[in-house]
């Protein structure tokens, strides 16, 4: 009892709110964890403070706690209509929260001209389509048209686009 005497009004003011605070806090973290899914910190402390910012306000009363729960509830309904239409409009996209460069692993056109003047070898039959290897990889090429044998010498002439031409050596 001395030591809340003791205490000025400042810090029993801070002491009232603290509930407040919390709900407050615990509002404005679940609402991060709207923006940036997963299951993760930001949800489950803001759920905690959530329902401690509850039970510090309404303490036994059953109203209140009914009350406060429908409030927060819907506050937090509403936080969600507001994040799936930023989403749906591409206003969440434009956000610095999303990686807007994708990196793809495709191979183009460049890498596959380092096969020109590559000598290798036919795994099966070229008719004249089939499959040849350079360096240890298997890589579907063309012929200029001349049907070349299974196990064969070949040296890659040109690439135009994923197509690979070989001749017989």
């Amino acid at each position: 009892m001395l030591q809340l005497l003791a205490m000025g009004t400042s810090e029993m003011i801070i002491l009232n709110f603290v509930w407040l605070i919390l709900l407050i806090v615990g509002f404005a973290l679940v609402v991060v964890e709207m923006y940036v899914p997963g299951f993760g910190l930001p949800g489950i402390a803001g759920g905690i403070c959530l329902i401690t910012g509850v039970a510090l306000y309404a303490k036994t009363d059953v109203v209140a706690w009914l009350v406060m729960i429908v409030i927060i509830v819907s506050l937090l309904c509403v936080a969600l209509s507001i994040s799936i239409r930023s989403a749906a409009k591409g206003r969440l996209a434009k956000s610095k929260l999303v990686l807007n460069e994708v990196s793809t692993s495709e191979v183009g056109e460049s890498d596959l001209s380092y096969y020109v003047g590559k000598s290798g070898s036919t795994t099966t039959v070229l008719r004249p389509a089939g499959i040849g290897e350079f360096d240890g990889v298997k890589l579907n090429v063309l012929s200029d048209g001349e049907y070349i044998p299974e196990g064969a010498r070949i040296t890659v002439t040109k690439v135009e686009g994923n197509r690979i031409f070989v001749k017989k050596d």
